[in-house]
């Protein structure tokens, strides 16, 4: 990709800056359940269950969770405890950004004006913007858009908050499913994946792909 001066970096916050770790937390609750042979296909299933969650009409994101292991528990013939989901967003607070994250991005901000667009609520969010060691221009959440991405309803929703249309914006993530396959059929054309090992490699899409956030700067001629 030839340098790029956007007027924005957009950036997805989960799994991308801050260490998502659905898979542990789901697993340190569910281990007197689920034995070490079926734990990963069982928060495989998980974590499909909550990309079908966030397709339709908005909703809490701990209702999302929540809903999704009911539906992994079904599933598995698990039981299921109303504790279990509480317990799953406890840890989602206490997680931090990976340890590439906080230089890439400070220097990066020195440049240009960073944004999220996040799968968050507005008050678990505020948990991890403080962590992730640079200054964020502007948080947008899914309760604010009232959808959830890999909707584009988000992304446009970003788009007309910051004034600003898809040729604006540099949009970074390590999710091709959430975020840059929609930005791809929005005509959002600069794009990096951070390739943290999530999904596999799809060049068609037409992005950029880094190992990390410490990449980040070359992408941008910094």
């Amino acid at each position: 990709m030839a340098v790029f001066k956007p007027k924005f970096i957009t950036f997805d916050c989960y799994g991308t800056l801050i260490k998502f770790d659905m898979a542990g937390a789901a697993s340190a609750i569910f281990s007197d359940r689920v034995s070490a042979d079926d734990m990963l296909p069982f928060t495989n299933d998980f974590a499909c269950y909550r990309l079908d969650e966030v397709l339709g009409a908005w909703k809490p994101y701990g209702e999302v969770v929540c809903q999704a292991m009911i539906r992994t528990c079904k599933k598995w013939g698990v039981e299921y405890q109303d504790s279990d989901g509480a317990g799953i967003m406890e840890a989602c607070a206490t997680w931090g950004p990976h340890a590439d994250v906080p230089a890439g991005l400070a220097t990066v901000a020195k440049a240009f004006p960073l944004v999220l667009l996040t799968n968050s609520m507005n008050d678990l969010i505020s948990h991890h913007v403080p962590r992730l060691g640079a200054p964020i221009h502007r948080v947008f959440t899914s309760e604010q858009a009232q959808s959830y991405k890999p909707r584009m309803r988000g992304f446009e929703y970003m788009l007309d908050q910051l004034g600003c249309g898809p040729e604006d914006i540099l949009h970074v993530s390590s999710s091709l499913r959430y975020d840059l396959m929609t930005c791809h059929d929005m005509g959002i054309k600069n794009k990096v994946w951070v390739n943290r090992g999530h999904e596999p490699a799809n060049p068609a899409y037409g992005y950029t792909e880094i190992n990390d956030i410490g990449g980040l700067p070359g992408v941008l001629g910094l």
